[in-house]
């Protein structure tokens, strides 16, 4: 089995943590995005990972440093890592073809732009699986038509009478993902563009036309990272997640000085706390200190410096230094506020 994750965009609504990061490399809960995602989808899928193909943007931005975390990643789960580039971003059919040495055999494409949480069989008798959560509200998304056999035969954008409640996540499983690689290779071939872009949604439409069985899988929690708000959100859910599964989340080797810290919370080693009330549902990165302050629901990064500050919904970059009376703040890589 194959792990596919395009990850070249730039993350622009998550400016401006993504200025100098890219967004699947922003932790949540303390751990990358993307390693998440990867994580809980071998962990569904319960077999061995022979490849992860990452399918990244320019190496002025997506560096050395980003394609050696990723290739950890991939060792860590007793994979073979592969780099690819998407140099000009054409869409999610483009970005996926730009791997195609790796399109055979099974595989499943993950977009790493949301997090989520599963407990069901994959079938994988099914020629494909599209990976689904049940939503309030489906006429906001792209979802899912299914027959009287609970077999996708359409895929619907935002339909404004109802259809199904069953909204597509961006996770898909091929049985054979070359099928998928034939069918894209004719949306390239023919400049077949929808919304300016080369959609995996029309290879895909190509392979139902052809009789190929598409079945769902349904997830029971779906996140996203789009943006600072629903980011914090995110790390909120998240945290609670693993605090329910036991998961250890704070470092013994903290310093604590007349602080107290409100469970759930992410905290890393070197983190430095005094005078300070931390939680809940915080995650604070390596070597990072908070003194004289209050921080609740929020994200901190690591090696920053947050003084004299109340905060809540904030989300806090690398090596910033913070020291003000604001709340809901949002501050990148390397900023001062004082």
């Amino acid at each position: 089995m194959k792990i596919i994750v395009p990850m070249a965009g730039r993350g622009s609504r998550l400016r401006p943590h993504t200025l100098t990061v890219p967004k699947p490399l922003i932790p949540v809960a303390g751990k990358p995005i993307v390693h998440r995602l990867v994580a809980d989808i071998a962990a569904v899928l319960n077999e061995e990972i022979d490849e992860i193909a990452f399918i990244l943007g320019d190496p002025a931005f997506f560096g050395d440093d980003v394609v050696e975390s990723l290739k950890e990643l991939a060792n860590e789960l007793g994979a073979t890592p592969s780099i690819y580039r998407q140099l000009d971003p054409k869409g999610t059919g483009h970005a996926i073809m730009c791997a195609e040495p790796s399109l055979s055999g099974p595989a499943v494409i993950a977009y790493a732009d949301t997090l989520i949480r599963a407990d069901f069989d994959l079938d994988k008798e099914a020629d494909a699986v599209i990976w689904t959560k049940k939503v309030e509200n489906p006429e906001a998304y792209g979802v899912v038509n299914l027959n009287e056999n609970d077999e996708i035969i359409e895929l619907v954008e935002k339909p404004e009478t109802f259809v199904s409640d069953q909204a597509v996540i961006g996770i898909y499983y091929f049985k054979d993902v070359a099928v998928l690689k034939k069918e894209l290779q004719y949306v390239l071939d023919n400049n077949i563009i929808n919304g300016g872009e080369y959609q995996i949604n029309d290879g895909i439409k190509r392979m139902m036309a052809s009789g190929k069985t598409f079945k769902t899988g349904t997830v029971s929690e779906w996140m996203d990272c789009g943006n600072k708000e629903v980011t914090v959100e995110t790390n909120r859910r998240m945290l609670g997640f693993l605090s329910e599964a036991n998961v250890p989340l704070i470092s013994e080797e903290i310093s604590k000085e007349n602080s107290k810290i409100i469970e759930p919370c992410f905290i890393g080693e070197g983190v430095q706390l005094k005078n300070s009330t931390v939680g809940p549902h915080v995650s604070i990165g390596k070597g990072t200190i908070i003194e004289d302050s209050t921080v609740k629901n929020s994200i901190i990064q690591t090696h920053s410096v947050v003084k004299n500050a109340t905060l809540d919904n904030a989300m806090i970059g690398n090596h910033a230094h913070f020291d003000g009376d604001f709340t809901n703040v949002s501050i990148g890589d390397y900023s001062q506020l004082k």
